[in-house]
């Protein structure tokens, strides 16, 4: 939970009973304990408070898609896209084959045009003065 081996929790162990002594240990003891207590009481507490405003809806959730500890932007990114890609693959007017088996060529780029005029410069991006 907190990184703590059992070796380091015996350690922690004894340095609280030299440093507070075995008269003040119970009553420390006990009050953590309590803490304890009262904290797990709050959690049920919100946990059923959850449950009571959101209804049936609240049994629905998928806690698991909701931990930030799955997360990696990398993914995230690198499924984007992929998905965008295959979008633009799936799209009829924008998908254009070079005449090969197997089709795999980027959109809006055409392979199989066979032509004695050289390739075309692309035109410049257009700039505007007053928008710098």
């Amino acid at each position: 939970m907190f990184g703590i081996n059992g070796g380091e929790f015996i350690v922690l162990l004894v340095v609280a009973l030299v440093v507070l002594g075995p008269e003040r240990l119970p009553h420390y003891a006990e009050q953590l304990a309590g803490l304890v207590k009262s904290a797990r009481r709050f959690a049920k507490g919100a946990q059923a408070q959850m449950r009571e405003e959101l209804g049936p809806e609240f049994d629905d959730i998928d806690w698991q898609k909701l931990d930030p500890r799955q997360y990696d932007p990398r993914r995230i990114v690198r499924e984007a896209l992929t998905e965008a890609w295959t979008d633009e693959d799936d799209a009829p007017a924008k998908k254009k084959t070079n005449g090969s088996s197997n089709g795999a060529t980027k959109p809006g780029i055409d392979l199989g045009k066979k032509s004695s005029e050289p390739a075309k410069e692309p035109s410049p991006v257009p700039y505007d003065d007053d928008a710098t």
